[in-house]
């Protein structure tokens, strides 16, 4: 089971980089419409804080399934977040 300590470390991280990744290409193709990078900068700072939320919740049953939960649903946004900066 993950702390709550790292979970939270490895969301800023995954998060972190999908954003540098997002204005890394903003930067390598300044043609492009910035807009549409800064919608993927603005989903990705939502997901953030919905899974920093999730972390916090006090009232949990089990938390391994609960840590469990919020490291697959990371993975999956990350990956569709990443898919969308692929697609620029």
């Amino acid at each position: 089971m993950a702390s709550k300590r790292l979970l939270k470390r490895d969301v800023n991280y995954v998060m972190g980089d999908i954003i540098e990744a997002a204005y890394i290409h903003q930067l390598a193709d300044p043609k492009q419409d910035p807009k549409k990078t800064e919608a993927i900068v603005d989903e990705a700072i939502v997901a953030f804080d919905g899974l920093i939320a999730k972390i916090n919740q006090k009232n949990v049953e089990d938390k391994k399934k609960h840590f469990k939960g919020i490291e697959k649903d990371l993975e999956t946004k990350a990956n569709a977040l990443v898919e969308k900066i692929n697609k620029l």
